[in-house]
Order: structure tokens, then sequence, then C-alpha cells
């Protein structure tokens, strides 16, 4: 991988991790916070979108299509989220096994609740 000037080893052709976070500036390793939060916006935003279904708009947007789109669509940002945080760690020592499995197991839980007790 070729570097710009001032880092790596002067032109011998190798990179270290190290060069590569002090250009950067920070490992990704370390940013499991910032994309579980992230993926928690979005299963909101999903409910925000779908909700717009089940309260404003009740005539136009069936309730059972709208459990069926929002289900769908936190198995697809749910599977997003766990291909992040594992590509994110492959090669490092980092395990977050912990906070993905509660992350999705939360979500699950909100994602049956809002199917069973929203909208009918």
């Amino acid at each position: 991988m070729t570097l710009p000037k001032g880092f790596g080893s002067g032109g011998a052709g190798g990179s270290s991790s190290a060069d590569v976070e002090r250009m950067i500036g920070r490992r990704v390793e370390n940013m499991t916070g910032m994309i579980t939060i992230s993926y928690w916006a979005a299963v909101l935003a999903t409910f925000g979108g779908t909700a717009a279904g089940y309260f404003y708009y009740p005539w136009a947007y069936p309730t059972p299509s709208g459990h069926y789109a929002f289900i769908v669509l936190v198995i697809i940002e749910a599977i997003g989220y766990i291909f992040c945080v594992k590509v994110m760690q492959e090669g490092s020592n980092k395990n977050s096994n912990g906070v993905v499995a509660g992350s999705i197991a939360g979500s699950a839980a909100f994602t049956l609740f809002v199917s069973i007790f929203v909208g009918w």
C-alpha cells in the first residue's frame, strides 16, 4: 500500500498498522459504539417511516403491510449491522459479540412489540 509522504518506512515498501492509524486518525476497531448507535438510529427511523402509515394514513397503507415492511427492513438492517461490526473487527483482538447480541435481541423485541401492539 502506498502511503503519503511522511508515513511509512521511507520508501522501503511496507507500511505498518501504526502508520495507517496515524494517517486516518483513529482505528476502526474502536468504533463499535458508533456503529451500534447508527444501527439503532436506522431502526428508529424505519419505525418512524412506517408509523406514518400506521397513524396518519391508515386508509392508504394497511397495517399488515406496514408490519411486513417494518419487519423486513429491520432484518436487512440487522444483517448489515452484523456485517459491519464483524468486518470492522477482522484481524483484531476486539470482541463485541455481547454488544451485537444485545442490540440484535433488543431490536427483535422492539420489532415484536411494534408488530403485536401498534396499529391494530
